[in-house]
């Protein structure tokens, strides 16, 4: 099994070997690995990576006889991080503004970039199983009082669904299993009460992501039931 998703960011628990990567222990491939003792595992994602970096730089592990590979990409190639700098400190407008131009991105870059993404993964692992794993919302909407308002947090929301249906079209398209985590993280989304996503926090990097529960709850036991 091969790890390739750029899963673990916000976390905690970074293994000493990644480095600025911050691949998490609690991730869901080292929890699987550990329940599942697969003869062979990698976990090469690395925090940051778009899927031309993914595929450049983190498919060296796949071989003939991989048997099984997870996926996470996409976000990082519409701006996911520069979309949350403009939503959070400026205008409704400026964030609705950044917002349509990285989700112009994901309906006119993405499906490209992400074929040859998955195109190199069967070209290396043409028997594995590929599972590719998609993102939650990130807001419950009409909880918050404080912070940015229901206009940029609904707008917010839509684009990680226009992200997910790009996405789950072009893994459909490779014949691989996309992996909605939206459904497990429903009523735990910034906003809730029992989020599982961070909301602004230091180091600013960890803002956005999915926390230890998260990862725990939403991804692990999603993954799982399809792995």
């Amino acid at each position: 099994m091969v790890h390739v998703a750029a899963l673990g960011v916000g976390a905690g628990s970074y293994l000493s070997d990644s480095g600025s990567c911050k691949r998490s222990s609690r991730s869901c491939p080292a929890p699987w690995s550990a329940a599942n003792s697969p003869a062979s595992f990698s976990f090469v994602a690395c925090s940051g990576a778009t899927s031309t970096t993914v595929k450049n730089s983190q498919l060296g592990s796949l071989t003939s006889t991989t048997t099984l590979v997870s996926v996470s990409a996409g976000g990082n190639d519409i701006g996911f991080a520069d979309i949350m700098g403009v939503c959070v400190l400026q205008s409704d407008q400026a964030c609705i503004n950044a917002v349509n131009e990285g989700t112009a991105k994901a309906r006119n870059q993405l499906p490209g970039q992400l074929d040859q993404l998955y195109s190199s993964i069967r070209s290396r692992s043409p028997q594995a199983r590929v599972m590719v794993l998609g993102y939650p919302r990130l807001y419950k909407l009409g909880s918050c009082i404080v912070g940015i308002g229901d206009t940029k947090r609904k707008a917010l929301d839509d684009a990680a669904d226009t992200l997910n249906s790009v996405i789950s079209q072009r893994a459909t398209a490779a014949g691989y299993q996309f992996i909605d985590v939206r459904g497990a993280f429903s009523g735990h989304e910034i906003c809730s009460g029992d989020a599982w996503i961070h909301s602004t926090r230091i180091p600013v990097d960890e803002s956005y992501h999915p926390n230890s529960k998260g990862r725990q709850y939403g991804y692990l036991p999603s993954f799982d039931a399809i792995a």
